[in-house]
């Protein structure tokens, strides 16, 4: 049964650079946001999304997720709401994805709301990647094109690194980061 390692860290952290790395050493990832935005396709969880917040998050019968996540991410009642009908697909889709890698002796299982889901609990170790806030809000206003304002609103939507730090096993600095590949081929060794 493969060991499974939970990444998570603040948006603009640098866990996507990090687990291509984890990928880059033959381990295999799942990375639950992209997953999330592939049931959010599925009828069923289109439906949900529908009963909860209308069509007006809808264009042409395509979801809209610049205008779903302005809902989410300025009203947590709403975020939390749509957590709970994407976070349990999400995780019958890992144990699917997991059946896969059975073999393998490690999996990293990616999430930036790793703890606030409650996803930890399936795994075996927590890493959490961390980063200045300016550096955090420099890269996400570069990925997505988006405003400071909007970056610090959905920073603000999120567990703090001291919350999950916390609870982690290990915290990598991605600062640097090639210092922070060095830190993973650390853990593994100890692992």
């Amino acid at each position: 049964m493969a060991k499974i390692i939970g990444v998570t860290g603040g948006i603009g952290s640098g866990k996507t650079t990090l687990v291509q790395y984890f990928e880059s050493l033959g381990i295999p990832v799942f990375i639950a946001d992209d997953e999330a935005k592939k049931v959010m396709q599925l009828p069923q969880v289109i439906s949900q999304i529908k009963s909860i917040f209308g069509e007006t998050v809808f264009e042409n019968e395509q979801l809209n997720r610049q205008q779903l996540a302005a809902i989410v991410f300025s009203n947590s009642e709403k975020l939390h709401q749509l957590n709970a009908i994407i976070h349990p697909v999400v995780q019958t889709q890992f144990k699917l994805w997991l059946d896969q890698h059975i073999l393998a002796p490690y999996v990293v299982y990616e999430a930036a709301i790793l703890f606030e889901s409650g996803s930890y609990k399936i795994c075996d170790y927590t890493i959490t990647i961390t980063a200045s806030l300016e550096d955090r809000i420099t890269r996400v206003m570069q990925r997505d094109s988006v405003s400071r304002e909007q970056v610090l609103q959905r920073i603000n939507a999120q567990w703090t690194d001291v919350q999950r730090i916390a609870k982690s096993d290990f915290v990598i600095d991605n600062t640097d980061t090639k210092i922070a590949k060095q830190e993973i081929d650390k853990i593994l060794k100890n692992l």
